[in-house]
């Protein structure tokens, strides 16, 4: 047995100890906790069913590769090869779909090659962020979003370009 091993155990242990140490009812303060935690989960999985159903529904449609289409020549401007602009138009939504998207990259172009370092740098560095959104204002029942998702997408695209300029200073490519 290893030291990594040990490292939750240890943990759980001592934040237990450490409760009991205060005074704490330790069990108490974990049951109403998963009890909190499953009322978030309930406010939370409507939102997410859509997402989910609208990420299917965009790339079984043809609507994505459409876009995908109509985006390349912007995005070869800019420097970002045309390959991943599924994988950008996915990653916002869905961090699964993206992490299909980019797995299809890196085995269609190589996971040493440009596209699957871009590819997989971009994973690194952006967030799925209608997702997150979804489920940080769900919980906390925020409805009105306002300034929050223009300014995540923008966070997004500066992400998914910076994404390709490192890959070219950091691999010469």
């Amino acid at each position: 047995m290893n030291l990594s091993s040990l490292v939750i155990p240890v943990l759980l242990a001592g934040v237990a100890v450490f409760g009991m140490s205060k005074r704490v009812d330790v069990y108490g303060a974990l049951t109403h906790g998963a009890e909190e935690g499953l009322t978030v989960l309930l406010r939370v999985i409507p939102a997410l069913v859509g997402l989910l159903t609208a990420v299917s529904m965009f790339r079984a449609s043809g609507a994505m590769e459409w876009l995908s289409g109509l985006c390349a020549p912007v995005l070869e401007w800019i420097g970002i090869p045309r390959e991943t602009a599924p994988l950008m138009l996915v990653r916002p939504v869905s961090g699964n779909g993206a992490l299909a998207v980019a797995s299809e990259l890196i085995a269609a172009n190589g996971p040493d090659s440009y596209v699957g370092r871009v590819a997989a740098v971009m994973l690194g560095s952006t967030e799925t962020t209608f997702y997150t959104i979804a489920v940080y204002f769900g919980s906390a029942g925020i409805h009105k979003t306002r300034h929050t998702i223009p300014a995540a997408l923008a966070a997004d695209l500066t992400g998914f370009a910076a994404s390709a300029l490192a890959v070219r200073i950091f691999f010469g490519m």
